[in-house]
């Protein structure tokens, strides 16, 4: 299965200079999205060289479906791209034997953004509206379009909301349902849509900008590490894990990502 979009191997100068029997231990093979997350793997394992020359490969992806495939697969060992209520979805549709590896991640935001208006006020009648057309987090657009006064949705105790929850519309919104992937890239031609800060700030967008922004601190959107269920007790990933919930981490956080939630 090709897998790899771009590949990067942190700590091999540091296994070198380790005993044979250090040597001998096999990179741990990460799938991640490309950028924001990206970026903070890249600093957590950088720590995991520096603390004991944990070896790590991070192979980034564009899409949703080739890390869960890989890991499940067994051609790499966790991915980092998925909050918990995705992955539920993904095991009861697909069938994979695949579990969240530890409580600990990061919650990431989304927001409504715009192009064409400065507030939700200036909505105008009739407007298209784009939200992701994956079912969780279309649910979340939907929500968050609740919450900006722009629609009403059925009393629902779950996140499987659909556009055909919607009880009243009253500006008449044309809702459209992109790949969460496109949807920055669509607000060239709509006048609101839901963005995912994963995809926002590689492309240059700002958190800062958003009309609305969704900063719900619920366990449901904790990003965290997945992996096979023999996977969890494994040495290297425990060590990796131990970096990641670290202060350091927090603070790079805070000053690089500082849109997002660190969840330990």
């Amino acid at each position: 299965m090709p897998i790899a979009r771009r590949a990067l191997l942190v700590g091999a100068a540091a296994l070198a200079a380790r005993p044979a029997a250090a040597r001998s231990e096999q990179p741990l093979r990460f799938a991640v999205s490309a950028g924001p997350l990206a970026q903070l793997l890249t600093f957590v394992a950088e720590i995991a060289r520096r603390q004991d020359g944990l070896a790590v490969r991070l192979v980034e992806t564009s899409d949703w479906v080739t890390p869960n495939e890989a890991v499940n697969a067994g051609d790499l060992d966790v991915n980092f791209f998925q909050h918990s209520a995705n992955l539920a979805v993904q095991v009861a549709q697909r069938g994979y034997r695949l579990v969240a590896a530890d409580p600990a991640g990061v919650i990431i935001p989304v927001g409504l953004f715009s192009k064409r208006v400065k507030s939700l006020a200036e909505v105008p009648d009739g407007a298209t509206v784009a939200v992701a057309n994956d079912p969780i987090n279309n649910a979340r657009g939907l929500l968050l379009l609740q919450r900006a006064g722009l629609i009403h949705l059925k009393p629902v105790s779950d996140l499987r909301i659909t556009v055909r929850d919607i009880l009243d519309n009253p500006k008449r919104l044309r809702i459209v349902e992109l790949d969460a992937a496109q949807l920055y890239r669509s607000l060239d031609d709509v006048t609101l849509a839901m963005v995912n800060l994963t995809y926002l700030i590689p492309a240059g967008g700002d958190p800062k900008s958003a009309l609305l922004l969704d900063t719900t601190a619920d366990e449901h959107f904790i990003i965290r590490f997945v992996t096979r269920p023999e996977n969890r007790g494994d040495a290297r990933l425990r060590r990796f894990l131990t970096a990641f919930k670290s202060d350091d981490t927090r603070r790079f956080i805070a000053a690089r990502l500082p849109a997002f939630i660190p969840a330990f």
